[in-house]
């Protein structure tokens, strides 16, 4: 499954006779649906510094989360179409109005209301547990969950969102049973994670993460950490905008180089 991350501005109505000064004129205001923290607004500072270099114009991030996402939807959605308020929109934008339909309720928004602009990234969305955790593969997660149903807990960013999805399509393949806690963004879902509050979550491949309390992904391979097959990874292409996280790239490829020397078995 991968995390799409798209920007959407309200659908623009026919613009008034007033209206007819160069776009924009004025700062614009980029909505991320979500605490800081999480996916949507680690990509959305660096694309709207590049926005600000293309349209020479200021681009305001403004958190407004709540109800894994909709509440920051709902608002931009409801707001002036004039093309000066944007969303940094997770994959979740078009699952809560028809998940709400499904329980007999009013959505909060229409998909209809947004105008896409573009996708600003797609990336696998990957399972991921403590270092310490007992599980050293998915077949293990897997057989625990099973083994004691209910018992495993995750966290999520909200009830239908991009990382709640992920596990409900886990549980309906496999028929474990996990046990469910909503937080309301991936930024504190993360930090539940790394205070033991839960023992699971899902994030985006791409995510850094501190390196004194660096979670596991789960996989399949885990013993090819050790033998140094992970430390080698091409950079991606990086534009001006995101340049400054070059140091913090390096940094994150150096440790995991020490990692595996460290953990590579002697000859």
């Amino acid at each position: 499954m991968r995390q799409r991350i798209a920007l959407i501005a309200l659908a623009l109505l026919p613009v008034p006779a007033f209206a007819q000064d160069a776009y924009p004129s004025r700062p614009i205001t980029m909505v991320v649906a979500f605490p800081p923290g999480g996916v949507a607004e680690l990509t959305g500072r660096p694309t709207a510094i590049a926005m600000e270099r293309v349209l020479k114009q200021r681009i305001i991030i403004e958190n407004r989360p709540g109800a894994a996402g909709a509440t920051g939807n709902a608002y931009v959605a409801n707001a002036r179409p004039d093309g000066y308020t944007l969303l940094m929109a997770l994959s979740s934008i078009s699952v809560i109005p028809e998940a709400e339909r499904l329980q007999g309720n009013k959505p909060p928004y229409e998909l209809n209301q947004f105008a896409p602009i573009a996708l600003v990234s797609a990336d696998p969305v990957v399972l991921v547990v403590r270092e310490e955790a007992p599980w050293k593969s998915v077949q293990e997660f897997i057989s625990a969950a099973k083994q004691q149903p209910n018992k495993i807990a995750y966290s999520s960013s909200g009830i239908f969102g991009a990382l709640h999805i992920p596990f409900v399509m886990l549980e309906h393949a496999t028929g474990a049973s996990l046990w469910h806690v909503p937080y309301n963004g991936g930024g504190p879902a993360v930090q539940a994670l790394l205070g033991s509050q839960v023992d699971v979550t899902t994030r985006i491949s791409r995510r850094r993460w501190p390196r004194s309390r660096r979670p596991s992904p789960i996989s399949t391979r885990r013993s090819s950490a050790s033998s140094g097959t992970r430390t080698r990874r091409s950079s991606p292409r990086r534009s001006s905008a995101s340049s400054r996280l070059s140091k913090n790239d390096k940094s994150d490829l150096e440790w995991r180089r020490r990692k595996a020397r460290s953990s590579s078995p002697a000859r």
